[in-house]
């Protein structure tokens, strides 16, 4: 074990000591800390997507901090230490890639290909009783979306072709168009989102990836408008629809003209 990861465990120790450690650390438990996981993951592919390398260096560092927050509290259970996770992982890798590390040809077989098999060897080996089992609940919703509906597909339950999701995204529209209270509006809009992701799946796009790049441009467009509505002396609040849509086409044609 190298003297940096030595140097963080033993931090961790000393926070989570009951008595000389850090009142908050100790108080925290798995579902306390998950919340703060989970955000730290987002982080560091918010560091890559803005090419921030130094951000990335110090996002990794928190990430790996969750790591060991996780690891060190299961280790006061009894449960398993740093060390185990550290195991664990490395077994899977080898085992994963056996073309690298068990001297196996390959046979042939695309790597998402052979990757999905051992995949499912393992969920098997845990007592999966469907082709859905192990789909994390935590996940974004677009991205848990396009995994059950990737898994049903391995097992022949999808579309031959864009013309299925494309038809069921309509129906989904004017169902929830028709819907008359909360609760079938709710119901609804998750089916309509479920299509949609359905339908993206089908031309090759991930779903998050998608909406991400959108949730992107329209910010860069919206502080645009306000950007030149400043510019202008004029208040973007006041402005009526018809000419906050002038703005934005404004903005939207100055980016066309510069790519």
């Amino acid at each position: 074990m190298t003297a940096s990861l030595s140097r963080l465990l033993n931090i961790m120790a000393r926070l989570r000591d009951p008595e000389r450690g850090c009142e908050w650390d100790v108080a925290q438990t798995f579902a306390t800390i998950a919340p703060y996981t989970v955000e730290e993951a987002y982080e560091v592919a918010d560091a890559i997507e803005r090419g921030d390398m130094a951000g990335l260096r110090e996002e990794l560092g928190d990430l790996l901090l969750q790591v060991v927050f996780h690891s060190r509290m299961a280790q006061e259970a009894g449960l398993f230490a740093f060390d185990d996770v550290a195991d664990a992982i490395s077994d899977k890798m080898e085992a994963r890639h056996p073309h690298v590390f068990g001297g196996v040809a390959d046979e042939g077989q695309s790597r998402e290909v052979r990757w999905e098999k051992l995949k499912e060897q393992e969920r098997a080996e845990k007592g999966a009783s469907s082709a859905l089992d192990g789909v994390a609940m935590a996940l974004p919703a677009l991205m848990r979306a396009e995994k059950l509906q990737k898994r049903a597909a391995r097992v022949g339950f999808d579309w031959p072709d864009v013309s299925g999701p494309v038809a069921k995204v309509v129906e989904e529209i004017e169902e929830l168009a028709e819907a008359t209270t909360d609760e079938e509006r709710m119901a609804e809009a998750g089916d309509f989102l479920f299509a949609a992701v359905n339908l993206v799946r089908a031309y090759g796009i991930s779903a998050e990836e998608a909406l991400r790049a959108a949730n992107v441009k329209f910010e860069r467009r919206f502080k645009g408008m306000e950007a030149i509505a400043e510019a202008r002396g004029v208040d973007f609040a006041a402005l009526s629809l018809d000419e906050q849509e002038g703005l934005w086409q404004e903005v939207k044609k100055g980016e066309n003209a510069r790519v």
